[in-house]
Formats: structure tokens, C-alpha cells, sequence
């Protein structure tokens, strides 16, 4: 490429190296230059222009993105149209995203004109999540270096497969029915999240041989996963689970796992069927060793000792309560992190029965209704705000241009609730322990009510999800674990996930407010007038 400032007049067929605004509108950079461009540029006393030339064995940045993200695309992703240098890649799957690091750091060191990002190998994506960003850095590649970072990767995704799936429940004299009730419920939910679910469950005595003779049922029955929760942990190879294994005919893989959560995890098999013994930990929906190893199996994906003895890098999953040890003196240093809170502010619908006009940019006490909701999240504790805009989007996003936000568009916004919900869930950072749904249309909830809600959150205690209440009235915004979100990715058509509310009633703890707030959304003129003539609300 040859980078130079030329006469606006000879710039005909060379590339924008900087955006300018002519006569005719605005001129992107990487825009290739016409001669009405000229003549508008002339018209405006533009007369030089920092232009790129390209040269022999240049490949523009849009065609050098796209033929990169063509390339390194296999079986269930799928790339984007390539614009401004960039070519996304998408999930064309519900199941795994296979990408291996070495593969992607080669890529990456080819040339720093070339680059890729994508997410974290192994994670769980959806039809349509963003999985990876081919990046032309300049406004063209050398096709010899691009020929070369094509042989360097390739990106795949591995769909859950549907498994006649065996669960084992050991029991104690003193193990109660309902921690086996719970135990079912978590296991099952963690099928759900990747399209399984168990088929049958036999509840047999922690011995080794009760354990053994169930194996070879659930063998007999032509089962192809076998997952065995014992009443105790698992301790050594000569336990109860492992010896049942062992004396069933079946092989012990490897015992233990370098996740925390998810330490006292066996894997084994019995005559190529997977058998694995779950750690205690897994009784909780929150995220442990065991989900690692599960959604590799479901997704056909081997799982060696190997796989297991390189998950120590990134293993370390949550803060263990009992750390430091009880002598120890309680210091800043130990004290543990505040949940990470990601929220989804729903700014995309149609506001159908406000009339004509948008709900959300209806000004109130000088400022639009969304724009209220916004600054109470600002000044909360979430760590991030993302808003997920759809009708009129430029407007909501100008309105609220002035705050640290993050925006992603439904295209799909007129088909319901549901499609903006999902888009939201798509952004949510992997870190993010739990996620706020918020409605742009309740201006009158305040910071202090958010922080409420969000002091609430302690998954490990029934408070997974958090719901602000007015005598006995249940609101918005709703607080949701992480663990909630494959499930809510499944919603259809203009419904939001409340139905998870009863189905998960167990986990849902109600916080009460003081006003109406939680209660109070502007759908209607009617509202909105309500809302102006309020003397509370000046």
C-alpha cells in the first residue's frame, strides 16, 4: 500500500485513509473514491485528501476479512458479509465452540495486519451468538501473508447430541428424599441447558456392588451416559463409586480434577459408554468441574486424562468460604469479590399503545423516560450496563450517547419481547455472575432499589434469583443467575421468562420495596400523564 496525501483531483480509484464529509454526505474511510466524490470534495475547497493506493498483491481489507473468515469457518459456524475490515463469525448450533489456542496464536503471529479473536474453547453457544472477529488491521492485507494465516485455523462448533442418559443415586441410612428430589432437579437442568435429559434413575445403597448391579441395568438397557451422585464424596479409587465401576467390568479413566469447584470428579467407562461420578459440589446449579466434562460428552467430544489434567489454567471457578483456614487472620486480601452483574437494559419495542409516538424518548422532569432508567443503573453497583435497541434505535442510542454503555440491535425486535431478551443474553460477558433485566419504560426506579435487589443475590443461600415485591406484588427489574441463561435463550414470541419463576421456585427469594415503583411501567399516554402530574414524582 502506498499511504500519501495527493491532489483531491488525482484521487480517482484510491482508498480514504481518514472519514470526510462532503456535499453529497459523509466518505468512511477505506471508501474508494469516484469522481463525483472528487467533484463534491472539490465543491467543499477539499483540495488534498490522504488517500491509500494499493499496490500489486494488495488485497482490500473487506475482501481479505472475508476470504479469511471463509476459510477458517468449518462445521457449525458460519461467517458474516465483511465490512469495515471486519468478517463475523456466528453459530450456525447449540453446542461447543472448538477452537484450540495454539492454532489461533499462530493466526495471530502471521502478520499484525491479520488478526482473529474468539471466544474461550469449549464454550456454550447458541444459533446466531458471535463466536469470532476476523480483523484486517489496515485497509489491506498481502495476499502472500493472508494465503499463509489461512493454513493456521479453523474454527468449529460441535452441536449437543441427544443421549440416553442413566442417572445413579446412592443412598445413606441418614440421606433424606428430598436432597434426592434436588439432586434429580439440578442434573436434569444441566441436561436441559444442552437439549438432554435423564431417561431413568435408580436410587440403589452406597455400596459398591448395589452401585455395580446398577451399571450393568443401565447397560443392559442400552443406555450411552451413565452419571452416578453418590450420598459422599468420592474420597480414593477404592470408594464406593470406583469399586462399583470397577467390579460392574467398567475402567476408571482418571479420579479427580484440577477445577475447584469439581475436584472429586470420576471419569471412567463401561464397554465405550461414559460413566461419570459427579462431585458433591454439582448438587448446586452453580458452574463446576462436572459441567466441563458433561457438555464435552454430550457434544461428542473425547474427554481423555489428558483434557482433564490440562483444566487447571482458568480451573480456579469461585471463592471456596472456608479459605483462609480459620487461624488465619481475616485481611483485605481475603475478603471475597462482589458478584459481577451485567444489565440488560430492553429498549426495542414498539410502544404500540403509546400511539405514534416511542415511550421510551417521552420526556419527564426534562429528560426521556429511558434515559432515567439508564443513569440509575449507572449510578448502581452492575458493572456493566448493555442496552438492546430496536425500534427507532438511532434515537435511543443518541439520547443515551453521553453514558458508558454498551448497545447491541435486535433486527428482529418486531417479533416480540423474546428476540430482544435473547439478543441481551448473547453480550453477556462469560465473567458476569448473574444479569439484570431491566425495562426502559420504569423510570422510577431509583439506584438505591437496584443495589437492594443486587445485595440480595447469594445463589448458594435460594437467592439465584432476585424479584422486588410491593406488598406481596411482584415487579421489575428481575435479578438471574448465570445458570438461568441457556434456558431463558429459549423463549418464544412476546413473553419474558417469568414461567422460570414458578418452575424454579426453589431459587427465587422476593425483596421487598418500599413503593411502587417495581410496579410502575409507561405503557400507555394515560401513564405517562399519570406520571407528569404526580407531585411525589417532581
Amino acid at each position: 500500500m502506498i499511504y500519501e496525501e495527493i491532489a483531491t483531483g488525482q484521487a480517482e480509484g484510491t482508498y480514504l485513509a481518514h472519514s470526510l464529509k462532503s456535499r453529497s454526505g459523509r466518505l468512511g474511510k477505506g471508501h474508494k473514491i469516484t469522481v463525483q466524490d472528487i467533484n463534491d470534495l472539490l465543491a467543499e475547497n477539499i483540495k488534498q485528501v490522504t488517500s491509500i493506493r494499493m499496490e500489486e498483491g494488495d488485497v482490500h481489507e473487506d475482501q481479505a476479512a472475508a476470504q479469511l473468515g471463509n476459510v477458517i469457518s468449518g462445521h457449525g459456524v458460519a461467517p458474516s458479509k465483511a465490512f469495515t475490515g471486519r468478517c463475523n463469525i456466528h453459530s450456525t448450533i447449540h453446542g461447543l465452540l472448538s477452537v484450540i489456542p495454539r492454532e489461533i496464536d499462530a493466526l495471530n503471529s502471521v502478520d499484525e495486519a491479520i488478526t482473529l479473536a474468539t471466544l474461550a474453547p469449549y464454550s456454550v453457544v447458541y444459533p446466531g451468538q458471535l463466536v469470532a472477529t476476523v480483523k484486517i488491521i489496515p485497509l489491506a492485507a498481502s495476499a502472500q501473508t493472508l494465503a499463509v494465516a489461512q493454513q493456521k485455523s479453523r474454527l468449529c462448533a460441535h452441536p449437543f447430541v441427544p443421549h440416553k442418559i442413566g442417572l445413579i443415586l446412592t443412598q445413606l441410612p441418614q440421606t433424606k428424599d428430598s436432597v434426592l428430589e434436588k439432586t434429580l432437579n439440578v442434573v436434569n437442568q444441566r441436561l436441559k441447558n444442552c437439549g438432554n435429559k435423564v431417561h431413568t434413575t435408580l436410587k440403589v445403597r452406597h455400596k459398591d456392588l448395589a452401585i455395580a448391579n446398577a451399571i450393568k441395568t443401565l447397560k443392559t438397557e442400552n443406555h450411552d451416559l451413565v452419571l452416578i451422585f453418590g450420598a459422599s464424596a468420592i474420597v480414593d479409587r477404592q470408594d464406593a463409586l470406583p469399586s462399583g465401576l470397577v467390579l460392574a467390568g467398567g475402567a476408571i479413566t482418571h479420579f479427580g480434577m484440577p477445577v475447584d469447584p469439581g475436584n472429586l470428579l470420576l471419569l471412567g467407562e463401561h464397554s465405550g459408554t461414559a460413566v461419570i461420578g459427579l462431585p458433591g459440589c454439582a448438587r448446586s446449579p452453580k458452574l463446576n468441574g462436572f459441567d466441563w466434562v458433561l457438555q464435552r460428552v454430550l457434544a461428542k467430544i473425547p474427554v481423555t486424562k489428558k483434557d482433564i489434567t490440562a483444566m487447571g489454567c482458568g480451573g480456579l471457578l469461585s471463592e471456596i468460604t472456608t479459605r483462609p483456614q480459620p487461624r488465619e487472620k481475616m485481611t483485605s486480601e481475603h475478603i471475597p469479590q462482589r458478584p459481577k452483574i451485567t444489565a440488560l437494559l430492553l429498549a426495542a419495542g414498539q410502544s404500540r399503545r403509546m400511539g405514534t409516538k416511542n415511550k421510551l424518548l417521552q420526556d419527564w422532569n426534562g429528560k426521556p423516560l429511558v434515559k432515567w432508567v439508564a443513569d440509575s443503573l449507572g449510578h448502581s453497583s452492575v458493572n456493566q450496563t448493555i442496552v438492546v435497541t430496536g425500534h427507532e434505535a438511532d434515537q435511543v442510542r443518541d439520547c443515551l450517547s453521553e453514558l458508558d454503555l454498551e448497545f447491541v440491535h435486535n433486527p428482529d425486535f418486531e417479533d416480540g419481547l423474546s428476540t430482544s431478551l435473547i439478543k441481551g443474553l448473547m453480550a453477556v460477558p462469560a465473567d458476569s455472575d448473574a444479569v439484570l433485566i431491566c425495562l426502559g419504560d420504569m423510570p422510577s426506579i431509583t439506584n438505591k432499589q437496584l443495589n437492594t435487589l443486587i445485595n440480595a443475590y447469594d445463589p448458594d443461600n435460594a437467592a439465584a434469583i432476585c424479584i422486588p415485591t410491593f406488598e406481596g406484588k411482584r415487579g421489575n427489574p428481575v435479578l438471574w443467575n448465570r445458570d438461568f441463561i441457556p434456558e431463558m435463550m429459549t423463549i418464544k414470541g412476546d413473553s419474558g421468562a417469568r414461567h422460570l419463576l414458578g418452575i424454579y421456585a426453589g431459587d427465587v427469594y422476593e425483596v421487598p420495596m418500599s413503593n411502587t415503583a417495581i410496579l410502575s411501567d409507561i405503557d400507555t399516554p394515560e401513564a405517562l400523564q399519570a406520571l407528569r402530574n404526580d407531585p411525589l414524582n417532581d
